[in-house]
């Protein structure tokens, strides 16, 4: 049995089913996908990425690779660019695939990027490995010691090492995907992680929609004989029925109140404890044309990270700690159907964009990234057709996982991201031998790639039915 269907949650039922195993899947909602949906929010025509929009963990997944789920139908949509950095006076930091015309690119601090990423780079199937997977003795202890030097750190401490803007807002705005205040250790990890799989592979979306990935792990997952139910709220695990195991692609204090009474009360008070993250709000746009930027790079790339400079990325994630948003916030911005003709009617666009804001935050900030689009795209205002807004308390009520709009499974402060939900050798495990967590609460975190669904079916199989590794 698992309760919830995002891709974790299909992701752990496709590996237990080909393992053999009769597999149900059950979802509150009245359409699977949790996080990775895709609908028509503003006019007729124009598709719109719900929540999860571009998926560079989801090309690198090891687990998608494994289920080959380009044979399900799903395509990858690569953008000429993966992401640009638009600046004051019409500048802009361009990461680009290939590290050679990036490093280029930023003049002086060309060879210190290199420096940073090309370690990484030689190695990337290994690399990426190693960070799709729980806390474990590294294959490559070199590699990952180098890694750790820098990752460890926080942004604010590895930015030193740049002295042109370009190369500063361009790690900063990656390193701002971890929705902390920048000055905390860890921080730096995003960074890294995001410009390297720029340049590995790109920041692809999923041609027609994010819903694609869904819909090729519902054929994966039919095909193996496993079956879905859509429309049933699991409240306890009286609600479920008779089964030899359950995953939960769901939040601990959410696993607490379904199942608490069936697990030692020690293990529910630290289900408990678990700390959540910062909300978003979000906005879509139905656009008459292209977003007008300043600087032509950005209508090129897949992502816009819309902040100016890297002291302002700084000064909008650090608002977060005070619970209240920038006047200037960090926006981050997708242009899918740029890159992906199947978004919009012929001659339209589409555009997606959200600011990190405080759990539960009531603002509406449509104004505000707005006018951060509008600094470094002049006239857009002017091509907005119809726009679609979601709060973090809208985001709770389209998906339950999204505890005060934190769409990324819980905070990603460095104790909770090394140990989601917290330090357990095999986090995915319970003391009750049948239950089973299979979200982004667990490692490796958040993003669509599978992979917390997957390692926790593999614990599943070993620990409950005996199967080898």
């Amino acid at each position: 049995m698992v309760v919830g269907s995002g891709p974790n949650g299909l992701t752990a039922a496709v590996v237990l089913a080909r393992a053999g195993l009769s597999v149900l899947v059950l979802e509150g909602s009245d359409r699977i996908g949790g996080g990775c949906r895709t609908a028509e929010l503003t006019l007729p025509g124009f598709h719109h990425d719900v929540c999860a929009a571009i998926h560079p963990m989801g090309q690198l997944s090891p687990a998608f690779r494994e289920l080959g789920l380009e044979k399900y139908g799903l395509e990858w949509a690569h953008a000429s660019t993966p992401l640009a950095h638009p600046l004051p006076q019409g500048r802009a930091g361009v990461l680009q695939y290939s590290l050679d015309e990036t490093s280029r690119s930023l003049g002086a601090d060309g060879k210190t990027w290199r420096k940073t990423f090309q370690p990484f780079l030689e190695k990337a199937d290994d690399f990426f490995t190693e960070i799709l997977q729980p806390i474990r003795i590294p294959k490559h202890p070199l590699l990952m010691a180098r890694f750790g030097i820098s990752a460890l750190r926080s942004c604010e401490a590895v930015l030193k090492r740049f002295r042109g803007e370009e190369a500063r807002a361009l790690f900063a705005g990656c390193a701002a995907h971890s929705i902390l205040p920048l000055d905390q250790p860890g921080t730096a990890s995003f960074g890294l992680i995001l410009a390297l799989t720029g340049h590995a592979v790109g920041w692809p979306c999923a041609k027609g929609g994010s819903v694609k990935i869904i819909e090729a792990l519902e054929r994966c997952l039919r095909q193996t004989g496993g079956e879905i139910q859509t429309g049933i709220m699991v409240r306890s695990l009286a609600d479920l029925p008779s089964s030899r195991v359950v995953l939960f692609d769901l939040t601990p204090r959410q696993i607490a109140k379904i199942a608490g009474t069936h697990l030692p009360a020690g293990y529910v008070r630290k289900l408990e404890r678990f700390v959540y993250g910062p909300g978003v709000f979000k906005i879509d746009w139905a656009l008459s044309q292209p977003i007008p930027w300043s600087n032509p790079m950005c209508g090129a790339a897949a992502t816009v990270h819309v902040a100016g400079t890297a002291k302002e990325v700084l000064e909008s994630e650090a608002a977060l700690a005070e619970a209240r948003v920038s006047e200037r916030p960090f926006v981050l911005l997708a242009q899918q159907s740029g890159f992906d003709p199947s978004r919009a009617p012929d001659g339209k666009q589409t555009g997606w964009a959200y600011c990190h804001v405080p759990s539960g935050c009531t603002e509406d900030l449509t104004i505000r990234i707005e006018a951060q689009i509008e600094r470094f795209a002049p006239g857009f205002g002017e091509t907005v057709l119809a726009r679609h807004t979601m709060s973090p308390r809208q985001y709770e009520e389209y998906n339950p996982n999204f505890i005060g709009g934190d769409i990324g499974g819980g905070a990603n402060t460095l104790k909770q991201f090394l140990f989601r939900p917290f330090f357990r050798w095999d986090p995915y495990c319970t003391p009750n031998e049948r239950l089973f967590l299979c979200s982004s609460s667990t490692p490796p975190g958040g993003g669509v790639h599978g992979m917390c669904g997957y390692w926790a079916a593999r614990s599943a199989l070993k620990r409950a039915f005996g199967r080898k590794e």
